[in-house]
């Protein structure tokens, strides 16, 4: 009987410590966070609200249930949004812009407390969009293109400068896609089917008047040489007209012996005597 009375004395005493280590193991456990490579901690009091000082890397100590913490990624992370704004010139165009942020690690308590944990979701596409509107009402449609850099640099100093305000830092700023609209496009093609037709015209202006200044010089040749052949026919007579005359009459007379389509007929009656003889008795 008292061999069973300490059996079970002993199974009780080693149920209670098996409770009381299951209970601090559960208690040591709830006391413990972890804080991972590239990350910042906040930590909640129930009491004293959220706490200023930012938690570092590494494992730290609470107060289960008075005190909460919450993870912050503070490493850089890239975020795309699209933006459709109009131009000087009343232009719509779409824009696609890249941005490199994260959180300004002491300002994490306050970023808790005014945005919380999805801060750059919350921020960035609507800054983002107010700064690229801003920006691109300053030029024309096609300055966009020429002045690329300029106004991507100016996007970027203004958003940096905006998003300081809300304590989150930006890496890096970019345009990455620029379209236009299609009555843009449109117009851009009817410009450069216009630009083509008028280097066209310059051109056949050009043309024109270059046939024109060889016309005038071929006119005033002619007449040179009309007034050099009367010159010599006023003083010399009408021998060099004959003997122009005789020439060309020898030029043409070569040609036609070289064709074997031209007939030699004899001058006279003697053409009809094969035909009747009695005409040439």
């Amino acid at each position: 009987m008292g061999s069973n009375q300490a059996a079970i004395s002993f199974l009780t005493n080693a149920a209670r410590a098996a409770i009381g280590l299951g209970a601090s193991a559960a208690l040591l456990n709830s006391s413990l966070y972890t804080v991972d490579g590239g990350e910042r901690a906040v930590l909640f009091d129930r009491f004293r609200g959220v706490l200023e000082e930012t938690v570092d890397e590494g494992t730290h100590f609470l107060i289960p249930w008075l005190q909460k913490p919450y993870i912050f990624d503070i490493r850089t992370r890239p975020h795309h949004f699209p933006s459709v704004s109009g131009t000087k010139d009343l232009q719509m165009v779409n824009l696609t812009l890249r941005v490199l942020s994260r959180p300004d690690v002491n300002q994490l308590p306050r970023i808790f407390t005014t945005l919380g944990i999805e801060y750059d979701e919350k921020v960035l596409p609507s800054i983002g969009n107010e700064v690229v509107k801003a920006v691109v009402a300053q030029f024309n449609a096609d300055q966009l293109l020429t002045e690329r850099a300029h106004v991507s640099a100016l996007v970027r100093e203004a958003l940096i400068k905006r998003a300081r305000d809300f304590n989150i830092v930006l890496d890096d700023v970019a345009i990455t896609h620029l379209s236009y609209g299609a009555e843009f496009s449109k117009a851009v093609e009817q410009k450069q089917v216009a630009q083509q037709e008028a280097e066209r015209s310059k051109f056949v202006v050009a043309k024109a008047e270059q046939e024109r200044r060889a016309a005038i010089i071929r006119a005033e040749g002619e007449s040179e040489a009309a007034k050099l052949i009367s010159e010599a026919t006023a003083s010399a007579g009408n021998g060099l007209i004959e003997l122009r005359r005789i020439e060309a009459s020898r030029e043409i007379a070569a040609t036609l012996a070289k064709s074997a389509n031209v007939a030699y007929l004899p001058g006279g009656n003697s053409l009809l005597l094969g035909l009747n003889p009695s005409l040439g008795r």
